[in-house]
């Protein structure tokens, strides 16, 4: 969008105000290796194009194909997902991974939603997903759509149901998946990642290949949001905290591969040893 709007003379003064357009929406979402891949695929396709007309062409028709491509990936990866689910688990989810969020099925969800249509009995259990609520206000609105038995729940809660039997499984998406299986993902996925390993319940992260970043060996080099302190002393323009509280917000955090159980990918399921197994994906 922000490229047909480009007045330039030649190619070179297009791709470097094309180039500042990318900076800035390169800035809106540093965690998310899904975005950077997308925007190196349409700055090489601005440079394949031969006029000023024609990189517009070429701009939108790589949008489209990348935007395809992704949908494909999300069903693949659904569909090998949906094999981890046994019928009549309760499956816990976190943030929004829907079709909202992705392309075609969406991620996490679309491993649940896939699971459910194949006659699945299964139930899910919804964290609200703090400070923004992402869980409360879209994830349980797609899985009432999609007509998906769903419970909503604080996150603090989810040791609780975890502790009595009431969790078969956990499944979130990701941001960015560093080289050894290191992943980042909504804040609050580390401690479910925790809580499942010592109640032993199975940890599944569900993303496609392009969330995989292997130039960071380690999620230790992935790059966390900070966002506004305001969204957690506000809601909605809500005060929720005194006046001039202090208030720290990171918008992601690292679960360490040790905690994941598997990875769901579009090219198939990866486990341990997640190095190799994600050079083979790619």
């Amino acid at each position: 969008m922000g490229a047909q709007k480009i007045n330039a003379v030649n190619k070179d003064e297009f791709l470097k105000k094309l180039e500042s357009i990318i900076d800035v929406i390169a800035a809106t979402r540093p965690t998310a290796r899904n975005l950077f891949f997308a925007l190196e695929r349409m700055k090489q396709a601005a440079i394949t194009g031969k006029n000023l007309p024609d990189i517009k062409k070429v701009i939108v028709e790589e949008a489209v194909r990348i935007h395809r491509e992704e949908a494909d990936a999300t069903h693949h990866l659904s569909l090998f997902g949906a094999e981890l689910i046994n019928d009549g688990w309760t499956v816990l989810t976190h943030c929004n991974t829907g079709p909202l969020a992705a392309s075609g099925y969406g991620t996490a969800l679309g491993v649940i939603i896939a699971a459910y249509r194949q006659g699945k009995k299964i139930k899910v259990l919804a964290g609200e997903t703090r400070p923004l609520l992402q869980g409360a206000r879209l994830t349980t609105w797609e899985l009432k759509k999609a007509g998906v038995p769903v419970t909503l729940i604080t996150d603090s809660m989810a040791g609780y149901f975890m502790a009595k039997g009431g969790v078969d499984c956990v499944i979130t998406g990701a941001d960015r998946i560093a080289a050894n299986g290191d992943t980042a993902n909504k804040i609050g996925t580390y401690a479910l990642a925790v809580l499942a390993k010592e109640n032993k319940i199975p940890f599944y992260i569900a993303a496609p290949v392009s969330t995989i970043d292997i130039s960071l060996k380690t999620g230790e080099q992935i790059p966390i949001e900070e966002r506004k302190p305001e969204e957690v002393t506000h809601f909605q323009g809500v005060t929720t905290a005194p006046e001039g509280t202090a208030a720290a917000n990171p918008a992601f955090d690292v679960t360490p591969h040790k905690y994941i159980t598997s990875i769901i990918t579009d090219k198939g399921i990866i486990k341990e040893p997640y190095t190799e197994g994600i050079k083979r994906v790619l």
